[in-house]
C-alpha cells in the first residue's frame, strides 16, 4: 500500500501509466466507480483528499497519472513525440486494463482541466460505451476569446509563447506553468487556446466527433478559477450538442472554503456528493 491506495501500472505503446486504486467504499458491493484523469502536470496523488470525499460519498475511486507525469512514463524529453492523440488513447488502455473491475458497475470518467479534455476526446474518438457518465471539473477550452474582460488579450500571447518555447527547446521545461511537458501536448493545448477548437487527431475531425457524444455529462466550473473560468467550460459544453449536460457552478459558498483551479480538491465534500448523485442517475452497465 502507498498511502490510502494501491499503486498499479498499465503498459501501453512504449509508456507505463501509473494507476492508483483506492479501497472499495463502505456499503454494498458494486458501487459506481469514478476514474479520475488529472490536470496538466498534476500528480495523481494530489487528488487524495478528493478521492477520500468520493469514497465517503459511496463511490469507488481510481486515479491515473497522465503520460509523463507522476508515476507515468516516459518523462517528457526532446525525443517524445506524443500529444493529445496518445493521451486520449491512454484513457482507453487504462479502462481496458480495469475492465474486470468495472464490468457490471456504473462507470464515471472524471477529468480535471487537461484530463477533462482528454476524457471528452476519448468519448468522442474511442469506445464511449466503456463509460456511463462523464464528469468535468475545472475544465474548459482555454480559448482566448472566451475569457472575460481584457484577460483574453493576455491569454493569447501567454499560451502561444509557451508553445513557441516548447517548439524551440523540443520540450516545455515547466517554467511556472504545467510542469515539464512533451512539446506535442503543448502544441495541441496551444491550438485549443488559439482557435477555440480541438485539434485534428490522426486525421479525425474531433469537433464533429465531440458533437456526436451522447454520454451524460456533469460539467462543473469553479469559482475564482484562474485558468478555466466559467465561460471556458460553457464554450466546451456548447460542443457537446448531443449529450445531456448538467451544468453546475461550484461556488465558494457551497464549498465553504476558498477555491481556484487547484484548491477545490481540498474542499470537495459537497462536490463529491454531487458526483455521487449524478452517478446514481446513470443506468447500470
Amino acid at each position: 500500500m502507498s498511502g490510502a491506495y494501491t499503486q498499479e501500472f498499465v503498459d501501453v505503446d512504449g509508456a507505463r501509466l501509473g494507476v492508483q486504486v483506492y479501497p472499495e467504499p463502505a456499503g454494498p458491493p458494486g458501487a459506481p466507480v469514478v476514474v479520475i484523469w488529472p490536470a496538466m502536470g498534476v500528480r495523481a496523488r494530489y487528488y487524495r483528499p478528493f478521492a477520500a470525499a468520493l469514497r465517503d460519498a459511496g463511490l469507488a475511486v481510481i486515479v491515473a497519472d497522465l503520460r509523463g507525469t507522476g508515476e507515468s512514463t516516459p518523462p517528457p524529453a526532446r525525443t517524445c513525440r506524443y500529444g493529445y492523440a496518445e493521451l486520449t488513447a491512454d484513457v482507453g488502455a487504462v479502462l481496458e486494463a480495469l475492465k474486470p473491475r468495472l464490468d457490471g458497475r456504473v462507470r464515471v470518467l472524471l477529468g480535471h482541466s487537461l484530463g477533462g479534455q482528454v476524457a471528452v476526446l476519448h468519448q468522442a474518438l474511442h469506445d464511449g460505451d466503456k463509460v456511463d457518465g462523464l464528469a468535468l471539473v475545472a475544465v474548459g477550452l482555454p480559448w482566448w476569446r472566451s475569457y472575460p474582460g481584457l484577460r483574453g488579450w493576455g491569454v493569447l500571447p501567454y499560451t502561444q509563447g509557451i508553445a513557441g518555447v516548447a517548439r524551440l527547446l523540443g520540450v516545455w521545461p515547466g517554467w511556472g506553468f504545467g510542469g515539464r511537458q512533451a512539446r506535442g501536448v503543448i502544441r495541441d493545448w496551444a491550438y485549443t487556446a488559439r482557435t477555440g477548437r480541438f485539434p485534428v487527431l490522426d486525421g479525425v475531425d474531433t469537433e464533429t466527433a465531440v458533437g456526436r457524444v451522447r454520454t451524460p455529462v456533469l460539467a462543473v466550473s469553479v469559482d475564482d478559477d484562474q485558468y478555466t473560468p466559467h465561460d471556458t467550460l460553457d464554450h466546451l459544453c456548447a460542443k457537446l450538442a448531443a449529450a445531456p449536460v448538467t451544468r453546475h457552478r461550484y461556488t465558494v459558498a457551497e464549498a465553504g472554503a476558498p477555491l481556484d483551479h487547484f484548491t477545490w480538491v481540498r474542499a470537495a465534500t459537497p462536490l463529491a456528493a454531487r458526483v455521487a448523485a449524478f452517478a446514481a442517475t446513470l443506468p447500470r452497465a
